[in-house]
Order: C-alpha cells, then sequence, then structure tokens
C-alpha cells in the first residue's frame, strides 16, 4: 500500500522519502483502495478478538479476588516518542527514539482496566488506583524501607542470597499497600513474604519454559 501511495502521488514526497508540509492532494489506486478495505476489516477482527481476550482475562482475575490494585499511569505518554537522544552504552549507537506505542495499541491496557473496573461495579465495587508518585513500587525495598532508583534495563532486585524480577516484586508492594493508598504496609508485605518468594520462584520457572520467547524475556 506505501508503494502504491508513493506511485500516484509522487509529488507529495521529498527526496529523503518523507512527507512534504502543508496541504496535499492524494490520489489512490483501484488496487490501494481494495487493500485498505482489507485492512480495515483485519483490524476490526484485531478488535473483536482484544475485546473477547481481555472479557476473558478480566473474568480471571476477578475469580482470584474483587481488591483489585493498579498503578496510575498514563499510557498515552507511553505511547510518544522520546525527546531525548541517547547513546547505546555498549556499542555508541544512537538508541531509537521509539517506546511502547505499537505494543500499548496491540494490548489495549486501558481497555481492560475499564472492562474490570465495569465488572465490578456489579458488585458495588472499583478498582483502587495507587498513586505511582508517592507510593514508587519499583524503588522501595520494604525489608530496608529504603527507595533505590533503578535503570529501566535493571529488571531484578537483588535481596542477598536471592534475587526477585523487578514486574512481580513491584506487583506485591502493590497488592500491599494501605487503605490510603498512597504508601506500602510493610507489615502486612512481612506477613506474606515467605509465600510470595515460593509462588515468586514458581512462576520464573513457568516462564523460563514458556514457548512465548516475550515471556522468557522478562525473565532472562
Amino acid at each position: 500500500m506505501d508503494r502504491s501511495k508513493r506511485a500516484t502521488n509522487n509529488d507529495n514526497f521529498k527526496k529523503d522519502g518523507t512527507i512534504k508540509k502543508g496541504r496535499l492532494q492524494w490520489n489512490y489506486s483501484n488496487q490501494y483502495k481494495k487493500l485498505r478495505t482489507i485492512r480495515k476489516e483485519l483490524y476490526r477482527k484485531i478488535a473483536v478478538q482484544r475485546k473477547i481476550s481481555h472479557e476473558k482475562l478480566a473474568n480471571d482475575i476477578l475469580a482470584l479476588g474483587s481488591d483489585v490494585r493498579v498503578e496510575t499511569m498514563r499510557f498515552q505518554s507511553l505511547q510518544k516518542r522520546t525527546k531525548k537522544t541517547t547513546r547505546n552504552k555498549k556499542n555508541g549507537k544512537i538508541n531509537h527514539k521509539k517506546r511502547f506505542g505499537k505494543s500499548i495499541a496491540n494490548h489495549a491496557p486501558a481497555m481492560l482496566l475499564t472492562i474490570i473496573d465495569r465488572k465490578l461495579g456489579y458488585q458495588g465495587r472499583f478498582v483502587k488506583k495507587i498513586d505511582t508518585y508517592v507510593t514508587k513500587a519499583s524503588q522501595f525495598n520494604h525489608i530496608t524501607c529504603e527507595y533505590t532508583k533503578k535503570q529501566l534495563s535493571e529488571r531484578w532486585n537483588d535481596f542477598g542470597t536471592f534475587r526477585i524480577q523487578r514486574d512481580l516484586y513491584s506487583a506485591f508492594l502493590i497488592g500491599n499497600t494501605t487503605e490510603t493508598l498512597n504508601s506500602v504496609d510493610v507489615n502486612l508485605c512481612s506477613a506474606g513474604w515467605n509465600n510470595f518468594v515460593k509462588l515468586h520462584n514458581h512462576e520464573i520457572e513457568r516462564l523460563k519454559h514458556s514457548p512465548n520467547k516475550t515471556l522468557r524475556w522478562f525473565v532472562a
């Protein structure tokens, strides 16, 4: 489709392949229009399948309990390209500025939260949103009660003789926040810590042997 669009609208593109600025007149071939209709139908099917998948996942989550807690997050900000230019520390090459736009569009996390909130509404409940900037679950250590900033590339928390996967640990802390939703309840964390470590290790082993490459990457 892109090749066809460029061929029928050659005057709308610069020599470097980028689109010219200003108001442009676009012409499309009949083959392009046919492909556009097919693409539209494919996106419709994907949207339906995603909705069905989210409804099922929401049911699985609510089967575990009705006290659902999540961090407040602006998904739109994760879709935007970063403005800061950085270099790879290993090879010195400039890092890509794109972030998680495609992943968020494919998985629609905001839709999942909306569905869970709707289903909880039937019970007179709602999704509890933790204040991300105050709680700082990704930086907090409930044993030392200290906050340590980490790079996004750091996926594990070191607890001396063993390591805990960063995302699972954050979920553990969020699940043990106070009722004011702005701090971690250290006593609750201590009470459920041993059971969490046991479940964590079991889950890590399951992910390591998963046929899904993305899941294996999280525990690599």
